[in-house]
């Protein structure tokens, strides 16, 4: 099949990647077929071959020099390395031999593999030495002058968030502690790491491995060869193996597959499969109708959108909408106590058994080794789900409104300190980097680009007129102090923090959009800095259909409504079973089909969004409020639940 992807005007390649499963295998030469534990066993072997020559590798390369001179881009003869990381260690001489009969294209991935590993750690190896160069009187609290030594020292520092530095420091300061001295590289620090057992089919060709699709186009074909034995000794302890793949319904049918990553889970194989299609070019600038993202604690996400029109005005489309995860979070948090405390304990069994070699107490340290790896898997799991929900929402939010662009909140170098341990906590550990990722990886299948913006006073300014808010508990309490409301002293706006800050953010990415660039190294588009200028017309000015109303409980809230018209004619009778009278409505409320579901009180938050039913959401915890654009004008106030 061809591997040229065409595209037509207007379109890019992007490349994704999908999850498969290896559920057989049919050997080519005898026609038998393998099951799935016994294709794991063999791919297993041939997994433990390469990982063997990944090791052997590292352990002679994991050091300054070897690193420097891979990351340099440049050989001996002042030549440039090839991209693809195998090519680029042959070009170095730098070999491995292998311990059994293998062809080249297994050492070509355990090259990969290396090579992949040693120029990952360049970056790394950068930031520990601006770090060591430059280090602190105080480790746990760094002066301006320190901050900016540290920055100007390490590659791209300008930018770099706070948080990774501070990470950095404290493994450094570990080291210290245990070892009375300063580490010499991040190479000491860090030692050499761990070997993963996969097959990166992608560094060979068809001698080894290759893959099409069938008729069916859901299914496609991958052929490797795979060893008959742990220790092959001979070319004829290889055969083909043919494995039939279905293919997910994210793989389109016009997509160009390429050859997957294989990678063991316990008896099962799983695969990787990348593949290439066309997407909708995103574009930097040029854009008039925006969605803004803010990130809160229980409220994971609060979004809206924002117009931009010919006369320089910015305008709201609808009220916006709230994504709303306190259950799940509680769940995480729980999961997160239990993992301490199992971590506490092996912790003292390990004090106890010290360095006996037989101990009554080594088999239940393996028990809780067991234990605290199934609790991160399952953190690791809900994590995943819910950035996934959470993105999902974000990007159908998008679509939803016409934007052709989402301004997401950058909290890359925020620090949660000063509101207690626990909360300290919780807000550390939300998953807002992998919502991010996912973000962008969604919104480039519609053409729709996602660009992170600066936090500063997101929160703290009005959205129509820039004075600094007044925040209060909450609307029918304003002279208690709180951070949850927010009120402007001056045009009297006034409506939740979270919604007054996605405002915000929607109008400083649509005045700013000549300022996005594109990071050099992930490929994402971002504002780095406010300008004053274009901020001052970061406002957004209230349409017709606005209005806001004192909500501070101290008058009458409620509009007198009028008795609705009676029917002049009635409808006609019918003698049906159970038929209410006419002229009266029903007192029996559907609820949807999963309200029905058997929950307790402590398994979401005690917050129900109007209209929103126990278990009409992700994980039967979620509550994402439906989006109301131009049609449903907001004639009460600028803040609205939206559920």
């Amino acid at each position: 099949m061809s591997r040229k992807l065409p595209l037509a005007e207007g379109e890019s390649a992007r490349t994704a990647c999908a999850r498969g499963l290896l559920r057989r295998g049919v050997e080519e030469k005898t026609g038998e077929l393998l099951s799935a534990s016994v294709l794991a066993e063999r791919v297993g072997w041939a997994a433990d071959l390469v990982s063997g020559m990944v090791a052997s590798l590292l352990a002679e390369r994991w050091n300054t020099l070897d690193v420097d001179v891979l990351a340099s881009g440049v050989d001996a003869g002042g030549q440039k390395l090839p991209s693809n990381a195998w090519m680029a260690m042959r070009r170095l001489g730098w070999t491995v031999k292998p311990g059994a009969k293998v062809n080249d294209r297994i050492v070509r991935m355990a090259q990969e593999q290396a090579g992949r590993t040693l120029r990952a750690a360049k970056w790394r190896a950068d930031l520990t030495a601006g770090i060591l160069k430059t280090w602190p009187a105080d480790p746990k609290k760094r002066t301006a002058d320190e901050w900016d030594a540290v920055r100007e020292a390490v590659p791209g520092g300008q930018f770099l968030p706070s948080t990774v530095i501070t990470s950095r420091t404290r493994q450094v300061t570990a080291f210290q502690q245990k070892h009375d001295r300063l580490p010499a590289d991040v190479f000491e620090l860090e030692g050499t790491p761990r070997i993963a057992r996969i097959l990166l089919l992608s560094a060979c060709d068809n001698q080894q491995a290759g893959i099409e699709r069938s008729d069916d186009p859901g299914r496609a074909l991958l052929r490797l060869q795979l060893p008959t034995r742990p220790d092959p000794q001979s070319y004829a302890h290889w055969t083909w193996v043919a494995c039939p793949v279905t293919l997910p319904p994210t793989v389109p049918a016009s997509a160009v597959l390429h050859l997957p990553t294989l990678r063991l889970d316990q008896d099962h194989v799983r695969a990787d499969l990348a593949f290439t299609h066309a997407v909708p070019k995103t574009q930097r600038t040029g854009h008039t109708v925006a969605l803004g993202v803010d990130w809160g604690l229980n409220t994971l996400l609060s979004a809206g959108a924002a117009r931009l029109h010919d006369d320089g005005k910015i305008t709201t489309v609808g009220s916006g909408g709230m994504f709303r995860a306190s259950g799940v979070l509680s769940k995480q948090h729980r999961l997160r106590r239990q993992g301490e405390a199992l971590h506490a304990k092996a912790d003292h069994y390990d004090r106890l058994i010290s360095n006996a070699e037989y101990h009554a107490l080594t088999g239940r340290r393996q028990i809780l080794t067991d234990e605290i790896r199934h609790v991160s898997a399952r953190r690791s799991n809900l994590n995943d789900a819910l950035a996934w929900s959470a993105a999902r929402w974000a990007v159908d939010q998008a679509i939803s409104a016409g934007a052709t662009v989402i301004y997401v909140e950058d909290l890359r170098s925020m620090e949660a300190r000063g509101m207690g341990q626990g909360h300290n906590t919780r807000m550390s550990q939300t998953v807002r980097g992998q919502i991010v990722e996912r973000m962008c990886h969604l919104a480039a299948e519609t053409g729709i680009a996602v660009v992170t913006v600066p936090a500063r006073n997101t929160s703290k300014h009005c959205p129509q007129c820039l004075v600094p808010l007044r925040h209060r508990k909450s609307p029918d309490r304003p002279t208690v102090p709180g951070w949850k409301w927010a009120i402007c002293p001056s045009c009297s706006w006034q409506g939740d923090r979270d919604q007054g800050a996605w405002r915000r953010i929607a109008a400083r990415g649509l005045t700013h959009q000549t300022k996005t660039v594109t990071d050099r190294a992930s490929g994402d588009m971002v504002i780095r800095s406010v300008v004053d200028k274009l901020e001052t017309k970061a406002v957004v000015t209230p349409t017709a259909t606005q209005t806001s109303r004192d909500r501070s409980k101290t008058g009458p809230t409620k509009a007198a409504c009028p008795t609705p018209g009676r029917r002049r004619t009635p409808s006609p009778a019918r003698q049906l079973t159970g038929q209410c009278p006419e002229g009266h409505a029903s007192t029996v409320r559907e609820l949807p089909r999963a309200a029905s579901r058997n929950q307790g009180v402590t398994t979401i938050s005690t917050h129900h969004p109007r209209g929103a039913a126990r278990g009409a959401g992700f994980h039967l915890h979620v509550h994402a409020t439906p989006p109301r654009w131009e049609h449903v004008p907001d004639t009460t106030s600028d803040y609205v639940s939206l559920s």
